[in-house]
This record gives C-alpha cells, sequence and structure tokens, in this order.
C-alpha cells in the first residue's frame, strides 16, 4: 500500500509539475502575442520628397498655313509656293529634312455648307496645310519659332498661333525613375529616425510603402500639383518630382 501510494503521489507531483510548465509556457506566448500586437500597432508614416531640375529633350512645332480665294488652281499653286518658302526658311534655322513633317491639304468648300444662308463668306475656298517639326534640339526650334514674322514677310497667312506653339515634352523619366525611388526612400527613413528620436523608440522593419506618382512641373510653377503628363507644355525646363510614403515599425 506505501509503494502504491508513494507511486500515486509521484504522479500527482509530475502531473502538477507538467500544468505549472504548461501554464508559466502558455502565459509567456501570450505575453509574447500581447506584446508583439501591441508593438504592431506603434509605427509612423513619414514621406520622402526629391525633385530633379531635367530639360526637355522633344520639341513639336504646328505650322499651320491657310490661303482663301474663288480659283482653286491658283491657291493649290500658291499653297505649294507657301510651301516651299516654309521649307526654306526651316532650312535656315538649321532645321533637318528628317525632322519636318508634312501634313494633308485640307479644302473647305464655304459655298457648301446649306445651312449658310444668305451669310456667304467673302471666299468661296480655303485650302489650309499644317508643317510640323518634331526634334530633339529643342533649342534651335525654339529660337526658329520666335522668328515666324520673316514667314510673315513673304506672304505667308500663319493660322491660329503657330509662332508661340511649340509644345516641349520630357521623355527621360524612366532612365531617373530608380535612382529618385531610392533617394525618397532614403529621405522618408531620414525623416522616421528623426521622429523615433524625438519620442524615445527605434525604427524597426517597413510597415507598409507606398511608392507615389511622379509629376512633371514647369521649372516656374514647381509650386503646384500636376500629376505627370509632361506639365506645362510650354516650358523647355521642368522639376520631376516623386512623393513617397512609408510606414516603419517603431521598437523600444
Amino acid at each position: 500500500m506505501n509503494d502504491s501510494t508513494q507511486t500515486h503521489r509521484a504522479g500527482a507531483a509530475l502531473f502538477g509539475l507538467l500544468v505549472a510548465i504548461g501554464l508559466i509556457g502558455g502565459g509567456w506566448i501570450l505575453g509574447s502575442q500581447i506584446k508583439a500586437t501591441r508593438l504592431a500597432d506603434r509605427y509612423v508614416t513619414v514621406k520622402g520628397l526629391v525633385e530633379r531640375n531635367v530639360k526637355s529633350d522633344l520639341a513639336i512645332w504646328p505650322i499651320n498655313y491657310k490661303e482663301a480665294g474663288d480659283d482653286l488652281s491658283s491657291l493649290y499653286a500658291k499653297t505649294e509656293l507657301d510651301k516651299k518658302t516654309i521649307f526654306a526658311f526651316l532650312s535656315q534655322q538649321g532645321i533637318q529634312p528628317s525632322e519636318i513633317e508634312l501634313g494633308v491639304v485640307r479644302v473647305v468648300d464655304t459655298q457648301a455648307n446649306e445651312y449658310g444662308g444668305n451669310n456667304r463668306a467673302s471666299f468661296r475656298y480655303i485650302v489650309q496645310q499644317q508643317i510640323t517639326v518634331r526634334s530633339a534640339r529643342v533649342d534651335q526650334v525654339a529660337a526658329a519659332a520666335q522668328k515666324t514674322m520673316q514667314l510673315l514677310q513673304k506672304g505667308v497667312v500663319l493660322s491660329g498661333d503657330s509662332g508661340q506653339g511649340v509644345t516641349y515634352k520630357f521623355n527621360g523619366l524612366n532612365a531617373i525613375k530608380p535612382d529618385m525611388i531610392t533617394e525618397a526612400t532614403r529621405n522618408a527613413r531620414a525623416a522616421a529616425d528623426r521622429f523615433a528620436s524625438d519620442s524615445g523608440s527605434q525604427v524597426g522593419s517597413i510597415r507598409q510603402a507606398n511608392q507615389g506618382f511622379f509629376e512633371i512641373l514647369p521649372a516656374d510653377q514647381a509650386g503646384g500639383a500636376e500629376e505627370g503628363g509632361g506639365g506645362s507644355v510650354c516650358s523647355i525646363m521642368k522639376v520631376v518630382r516623386v512623393v513617397t510614403t512609408v510606414e516603419y515599425y517603431l521598437d523600444k
């Protein structure tokens, strides 16, 4: 009986010891989970801004000209003369033939409009055509666009704002994207470090990151906000901007 009792007591003690170990282990695991949950709620959201000044790498200059009259043959002849005059002008400005695109001729018969009533136009026909300069030599095109008065002096009738209608684009965004994202992320981390230092914490791993979108703005209006599609098309110099948003965990 004594051996049986001792065996029973030893088994009970062992069971109690196992229960105690289980409770201690469970409490430690639960405590760790609660601590982890609290730490997961401790994070800071920061932004990293990077801007770069860039120069447009493409200029597009549409030159629209037209002639009006009653004799279509004479109008065609005058339009051909205008075209040769414009080509000669562009050549004098250093524009290469490969940089010039010739559009189709458009003829408008003002008397063909059945809703015109008695408001007859001064001339029956209007002949229009467009010549487009497309060049990576943006400075060359900008200088040429300032001299369109020479065309007017030679009898070429320009329509629209051909003398001021040059648009400039920057197409080199993909080449600078990686470096700008890296720099923006570095700036965001620096901001997180400053915040953590002030609050007596340390910056941990990244909780969530958002690259943001790139903007291309005119250099003289960089304070504005316009989604990246070229910014102001009339500005040769532009500013490329990206803002990244990063959430960092904060550790004690």
